[in-house]
């Protein structure tokens, strides 16, 4: 097996693992926010929230909490989709793309990214090295989408603007 195609399988696993705990942490995340759904609606049903008075809104939050704790597990479910439909495929690509394991470079510090469709912010430590998930949707995630290896681009954030440059792609 020459290199090349050694280094091909080795970051398909990476990603493979990656993929594996993003879709574990949402799946924890989901069970936990159905838990809270199913209590608050529940309650919403009780006596306790009988309005004692025509000011008396506690039955209304409780009725909109559930509504928003419904919309976060209808949110949860939609992420599993979305990382269910991130490519991994073994062929190395010459441009970032979803699904893409990127090393870039600020400062003279060197930082891996994946790049996903949801659970930006995430980071995940594999092999004893730290990655983060950046979102397709994030300024950075926007910048990074069809540029190449040693490509370099400008992001301005609140402190500044950064340079970054591509070291590599996989």
């Amino acid at each position: 097996m020459n290199k090349l195609s050694y280094q091909n399988k080795s970051n398909m696993k990476e990603k493979v693992i990656i993929l594996e705990m993003l879709r574990s942490k949402v799946k924890d995340q989901l069970r936990e926010a159905e838990i809270a759904y199913e209590k608050t609606a529940e309650y919403t049903k009780s006596e306790e929230l009988k309005a004692e008075s025509k000011y008396d809104t506690r039955g209304v939050e409780a009725g909109m909490l559930a509504g928003a704790q419904r919309k976060r597990v209808d949110e949860l479910k939609q992420d599993l989709e979305l990382l269910d439909s991130i490519p991994i495929h073994e062929e190395n690509k010459n441009d970032i793309q979803l699904g893409s394991i990127v090393e870039l470079e600020m400062n003279r510090i060197k930082r891996k990214y994946f790049l996903s469709s949801c659970a930006g912010g995430t980071m995940l430590e594999i092999n004893g090295e730290a990655i983060l998930v950046i979102s397709v949707f994030s300024p950075m995630g926007i910048e990074l989408i069809g540029l190449k290896a040693q490509d370099s681009f400008t992001l301005e954030i609140n402190s500044g603007i950064r340079d970054y440059s591509i070291l590599s792609i996989s």
